[in-house]
Formats: C-alpha cells, structure tokens, sequence
C-alpha cells in the first residue's frame, strides 16, 4: 500500500489532543482559493467493512495522520492534493479495519498491562483534565469505556501487523550480502569529496563599502576557522558567519563528485588531508572556505560502509510488498462498501 501508518499511531496521532484539533473556529492558513473548506466530522457512516460501519471521525482522524497539517485546519487540505490524501484516507482506514476484522477472528488479545499503559500515556498527551474530558465528550460522548475500546482496537491491529508484516520484513546479514553481490553496479561510485564550507557572498551589484565589509568578515572567518579541528567546530562556525543556505546545515555539502565542482574548489580540497581548512579562496566577489571532511575514491563502496543502509531499504521494500499482499488476501472475501 501507498500509505503506512501503525494502527497506534493512527490513534495517539491523528486523535492527538492539541488545541489546535479541538478549536472549531480555526481560520486555514493556506493561500486564499489553494484550500478546500474545513472538514466537520460529525458521526456520519462513510464506509461499512463487513457490515462494520465507519464514520467520518474514523476518516478524520486517518487523514490526519498520513496529512498531520490538515489538524491544524480543521482538515482542510490543499485542493491540488485533496483527492490522493481523501482516497488515501479511505485506503488506510478499510485496510486497518480489516486487520482488525482478523486479529478477532484468530482471537488475538492484548496483555491488560499493555493496555493500561496505553490509556495512561493517552490521557497525558493532554495538557490538562478538562481538555481531556471536552475531548472525551466531543469524540466519544463522554464515555472513557469508548476510548479505551478504541485504543485496545489500535493496539489489537498493531500486534496483528507486527506478526504479518514486521516480523516477516526482517532482513538478515546475509540476504543483504546477497543483494549487494548480485546488485555490483548499484554500489558503484565516482570520485568525490566530503566537505563543509563557509561562504561570504557580498550583494550582486556591491558598493565598494559592502566589497570591502565582505572581505573584512571573511578575513573574520577564516580567522576562526583555520583552526578548526572538528566537524562540529567548523560547522558552528558555518551558522555564525556563512551566508549561503548550507549555514543551517553546518556548512555541509555531504559527498559530491568532484566533476560537480568548481575547478578552484577541487584544486583548494586536493591540497588538504581529512580535517583540514584551506586557505580564503576568492570567486570573484565572493569568499569561500572549505574544509575537507573524506576524499572518496572511484571504485566499490565495501559492504561494510552499505550495510545499514542496505538493510533499512530492503526492510522497507518487503514492508511494502507484504502489506500489500496483506491488503489483498483481506480484501479477497470482504465486502466493502462506500457510503
């Protein structure tokens, strides 16, 4: 499936107990004519699952989960995205139903211990107990019996998917080893250099007074940072004097192939080992500083280095294959109907 979202989170997220969900007079901030009208949940069926009906509070709360801007507006969502994030709501809301449908039917259970701090950590994402009790009265009527039947379900649906899709999703050492193996090209890379840097970058035109205040902050600069040994050093010294956009990144360009670069930045890094801060380099105007973080040689990335990595997306392409075969085989005898 496209969408993936835990039961739970559907519950402790999309039901998050924030100001913002409960205030019904919340104006949308989007662009004037970019938004569709506020979403009012009242109770009313959209879907019956096996004779099962779901109601638009179910629907709401899944939309905000997968689209958590929509809570701070009153569910309003932008028109260009408002029908994938409407049917994708519906999806995830079927298909978490129907799990549900099957942990009852093999008579899954949840450890009352389990349960208890479930409700607990519920009723203390609430800053205080009248918001949870408006909150308790306008989703369930005032019933706590309510709520915590609903967090049982979500808890119910986690563990059934845990058992069908997570345990199963797991990815050994050796079967990542066998995909790196059978996979060369795609662990292959190009020469490139691993690198912070910090820019001065003067107004285009500047007055002969901004040229001369960029040369003096950059001679400041690098001041600071020729000394720099460390990447965290160097980087808090990106924030406070670079004016690029990498600044809010400690100045960090991650690996790039050094084909991308600008010949006087591969000439400055070339120069340096790992850990060093070049020289003030000039680029017409503007000032730059760098500091070489790795030199990467062409060649095969070792298994080693691609590991976790490797194991993270296989993880995640057999979540992905697993959930949608699962949404299949419980879709295979289910009537499904959509009010």
């Amino acid at each position: 499936m496209k969408y993936q979202l835990s039961a739970c989170a559907v519950l402790l997220m999309a039901l998050s107990p924030v100001s913002a969900q409960l205030a019904t007079s919340h104006t949308p901030q989007y662009p004037s004519g970019e938004a569709t009208a506020p979403f009012k949940a009242v109770g009313k069926p959209v879907a019956r699952v096996n004779g099962t009906v779901l109601t638009d509070r179910d629907f709401r709360n899944t939309m905000y989960t997968m689209f958590p801007y929509a809570r701070q507006h009153n569910g309003a969502v932008p028109k260009a995205m408002e029908s994938d994030i409407r049917a994708g709501a519906m999806k995830m809301m079927v298909f978490e139903e129907l799990c549900y449908q099957e942990a009852l039917r093999r008579k899954m259970t949840v450890p009352p211990q389990k349960l208890s701090k479930a409700e607990v950590d519920f009723v203390a994402r609430f800053n205080n107990p009248r918001e949870f009790q408006d909150y308790l009265q306008q989703e369930y009527n005032g019933s706590r019996a309510a709520l915590n039947s609903k967090i049982k379900r979500s808890l119910l649906i986690d563990e059934f998917l845990k058992a069908e899709v997570d345990a199963k999703a797991k990815v050994s050492d050796a079967e990542a080893r066998e995909y790196y193996d059978k996979n060369p090209e795609r662990f292959q890379v190009k020469e490139s250099i691993s690198f912070q840097t910090i820019s001065i970058l003067p107004p285009d035109p500047a007055t002969p007074d901004q040229l001369k205040e960029a040369r003096t902050r950059a001679e400041a600069a690098y001041k600071a940072a020729k000394d720099a040994k460390t990447y965290d050093q160097f980087g808090l010294l990106a924030e406070k004097y670079s004016d690029d956009d990498y600044r809010v990144v400690m100045g960090d360009h991650k690996a790039v192939e050094r084909s991308k670069l600008p010949p006087l930045v591969v000439q400055a890094a070339l120069a340096l080992k790992p850990d060093q801060v070049s020289d003030l380099i000039q680029v017409g105007n503007a000032y730059t500083i760098i500091k070489v973080n790795k030199h990467i040689p062409a060649g095969k990335m070792k298994f080693e280095e691609v590991k976790a990595k490797l194991v993270q997306f296989l993880e995640k392409r057999k979540t992905e294959e697993l959930r949608t075969a699962l949404d299949a085989k419980l879709h295979q005898n289910a009537k499904i109907e959509v009010l």
